[in-house]
């Protein structure tokens, strides 16, 4: 059977089990609407932004900007736009068997797939619950964060869909954001408000918990704790190659005039125990940082945004906290993962579009 073909028919399959799946588990008396509740953007094909490389590229690429010897880009290539026609793209995650990237057009309430052999983009849910981060266990299984659904699910290998957390103590999650599976099988995500300030990302509410934290589901028993209580609107989080640190992101500044910046702690993966809290960068305002993945050294790579155009794209910085380099995109980007057979292509999603470049180094993350 042709892959593509394939891929359709397994998705078709997915979709139908997933249908059934979450009409079970959904309580209609206190859940949220599950059907569409976003208009796909029509974007004909003349007003379309250009894919392939970015206008004016020439090696090395002008969009690449080099700060420290240290920055892992590379002089042979340039920054590729890969897949556009989408409202407010994030939460991506790539599958290396498939050589396909997931990630989440969250106003439109659909989570999408892009083949990497000739950039085919395609619808892989719909609806989605209007998912936000995304990411895979070590299994190689889908973990995703659903504002409108306030849980967190996980898709199986047949396509239906598991509840992993929907509730602490009772109560409704605010809208889970992002999410990163540990070595151990424990899963961390955020939960800040703004998948619940209005209708356009989720579904309009108010918060249940009193405050926005950061939680850790154990791999044993299923128990949910909450690791971080002292964030603004918790966003991206990554570990280190190690995993004996973990970096989250407070993405407050740009909303609601808190701390725009990231913090580190150290942590046990196992016990789920934090500590010693510091700020790890924070020179993003009057821009914003959202979502984030270190390499194999240790350097982590973050979106930035909502300010200054010249900005928009990404940051690199060494584990120490220094500033290596930037990717400038054309439009505010929201977060990244590393990709492709050898982890090596950087997809970072931007607003309406997909971009791609290589770089010099390989995600840390695994698989």
């Amino acid at each position: 059977m042709h892959r593509r073909a394939f891929l359709t028919a397994s998705a078709l399959t997915a979709a139908l089990s997933w249908d059934a799946q979450v009409t079970a588990q959904i309580r209609p008396a206190q859940d949220s609407p599950f059907g569409a509740t976003g208009t796909p953007m029509p974007v004909p094909p003349a007003e379309q932004l250009a894919l392939g490389p970015l206008a004016e590229s020439h090696y090395p690429d002008k969009h690449v900007e080099k700060l420290d010897p240290r920055f892992k880009s590379l002089s042979l290539g340039a920054v590729e736009r890969v897949a556009t026609g989408l409202r407010w793209a994030e939460g991506p995650a790539y599958f290396r068997a498939g050589r396909y990237l997931l990630f989440s057009d969250a106003p439109n309430n659909r989570i999408m797939r892009l083949l990497e052999d000739d950039n085919h983009l395609s619808v892989f849910r719909a609806p989605s619950l209007n998912a936000n981060g995304n990411t895979i266990d070590r299994q190689g299984r889908l973990l995703t964060c659903e504002q409108a659904g306030r849980r967190v699910t996980r898709t199986e290998f047949d396509g239906t869909i598991t509840v992993i957390a929907d509730r602490y103590e009772g109560k409704r999650f605010n809208s889970p954001n992002d999410i990163v599976v540990a070595s151990s099988g424990s899963i961390w995500f955020t939960d800040p408000t703004y998948g619940i300030l209005g209708n356009y990302e989720g579904i309009a509410a108010q918060p249940e918990q009193s405050k926005r934290n950061v939680y850790r589901v154990d791999p044993q028993n299923g128990h949910i704790s909450v690791v971080v209580d002292d964030f603004v609107e918790p966003n991206g989080l990554c570990f280190s190659p190690d995993e004996k640190k973990l970096y989250i992101i407070d993405s407050s500044g740009a909303s609601e005039g808190g701390p725009s910046h990231i913090r580190v702690f150290d942590v046990n993966i196992d016990t789920g125990v934090v500590s010693n809290s510091r700020v790890f960068a924070d020179n993003f305002a009057p821009g914003n940082t959202d979502g984030m993945r270190c390499d194999v050294e240790g350097n982590v790579w973050c979106s930035m945004g909502w300010a200054d155009p010249k900005e928009d794209g990404l940051r690199c910085y060494s584990p120490a906290g220094e500033l290596l380099g930037k990717i400038h995109l054309p439009e505010t980007c929201a977060n990244l993962v590393f990709g492709g057979a050898l982890r090596n292509r950087l997809y970072m999603c931007a607003s309406t579009s997909i971009y791609a470049c290589y770089v010099n180094t390989r995600g840390a993350a695994v698989p």
